[in-house]
């Protein structure tokens, strides 16, 4: 995969697309949305995005108005060969209903789920708070979704038809009231990664769900992320897999899971899962659940990623979560370790066209510290 510098023209009438996006998104589509409650702001945008990757020209609309490419943004990460390091992550796509418009505007992958092994009602609703004022939204989803064997059937069309666009799958332990015990969860996220071999281009497997009736047993004893991945080692599959990770642990804590992983058959890691820490957050209402998105997430997981390159650099790639607005917090991770960039909070916040002005930021950044490629910046502040 190769491709050559846009136009000069063309650039000029893209980021005069991308500014008029934005003001279309602030002056228009923002304020629709922040009129409704989040959770009802949520189910419009996925059913709209949706309904609109049906009509042919409105994606060859959006690709000309939003896609910018620069060969500085081509990067090979864990075999897969990417358009660019961009990527949606989990928790907003849950069903898999948007990879036709995030082809056209312009990401380099989307990372759908998490799914489960059953159809899952998630947690009662309210599912989302927003918080603007930190730049953030709180979580509390519960892993709904329509169950992996629908979802994944649906992402293997997508990943076969989508022109760049990068599939990746994003597998979770069942949250509903048939939980049970350890070994029903192993056998849980078993047959979805069964369900998910040879249909997407990587696996994510998320053992760090925080709000989930089951809590997190895979992360708070070492022993435990070994049975799983013991049983999941047995599933043979062409795909690289990453594990998402926690936030909140500590170091100690974070080594030892990671020093699981490193005997089996994983090759990237998710840093990181929903900030549970509300410090210096005292306004925010006790009877809200769930995690903190976006900003909160910013400096803790840019801190983790270094840690965890300058002493797992050579074992795993590294795909950066977390407070994602501008192409100096996504230039900040690629530094810090990451090889691929993940973000949804600031798609509500900025708006959709974050993705061409995050590209374009980038490649400016690379090539001001004198780089060629993504690729020659990733851990330059480790290593």
């Amino acid at each position: 995969m190769s491709y050559v510098s846009q136009s000069p023209i063309h650039n000029i009438v893209n980021k005069a697309s991308t500014n008029l996006f934005a003001f279309a998104y602030k002056n228009v589509a923002k304020k629709a949305f922040f009129a409704m409650p989040p959770d009802q702001a949520h189910d419009a945008m996925i059913s709209g995005c949706s309904l609109a990757g049906k009509v042919p020209p409105l994606m060859w609309m959006l690709r000309g108005m939003l896609d910018y490419t620069d060969p500085a943004l081509e990067t090979e990460v864990m075999g897969v060969r990417f358009h660019n390091p961009f990527g949606l992550s989990a928790g907003l796509d849950k069903d898999c209903k948007l990879p036709a418009v995030l082809d056209a505007a312009g990401f380099g992958f989307e990372t759908f789920g998490s799914t489960t092994a059953r159809p899952c009602a998630g947690n009662p609703r309210p599912w989302f708070h927003r918080l603007p004022e930190y730049g953030s939204m709180m979580v509390h989803a519960g892993l709904a979704n329509e169950g992996s064997a629908k979802v994944i059937a649906r992402a293997e069309k997508a990943f076969t038809n989508v022109s760049t666009l990068r599939m990746s799958a994003s597998i979770a332990r069942t949250n509903d009231k048939l939980v049970g015990d350890l070994d029903e969860g192993i056998a849980d996220y078993r047959t979805s990664l069964e369900r998910a071999v040879g249909r997407t281009d990587m696996i994510e497997v998320n053992v760090s769900c925080p709000n989930t009736m089951a809590g997190e047993p895979f992360t708070s004893d070492p022993k435990n992320l070994d049975r799983l991945f013991t049983s999941l080692d047995e599933v043979s599959r062409p795909q690289p897999t990453l594990v998402k990770l926690p936030l909140n642990k500590s170091w100690d804590e974070m080594k030892a899971l990671l020093d699981v992983l490193a005997e089996h058959n994983v090759q990237g890691v998710s840093l990181a899962n929903l900030q549970n820490d509300r410090t210096g957050m005292d306004d925010i209402p006790k009877d809200w659940k769930g995690g903190l998105s976006g900003m909160p997430c910013g400096k803790a997981s840019t801190e983790l990623m270094a840690r965890v390159y300058r002493d797992y650099g050579d074992r795993f790639a590294i795909a950066g979560v977390g407070g994602v607005f501008t192409p100096q917090q996504a230039y900040a991770k690629i530094r810090a370790g990451a090889s691929l960039i993940m973000f949804i909070s600031s798609l509500m916040y900025v708006g959709p066209q974050n993705i061409s002005t995050l590209k374009r930021g980038l490649v400016e950044l690379l090539h001001a510290d004198g780089f060629d490629n993504v690729q020659q910046a990733v851990g330059i502040d480790v290593r």
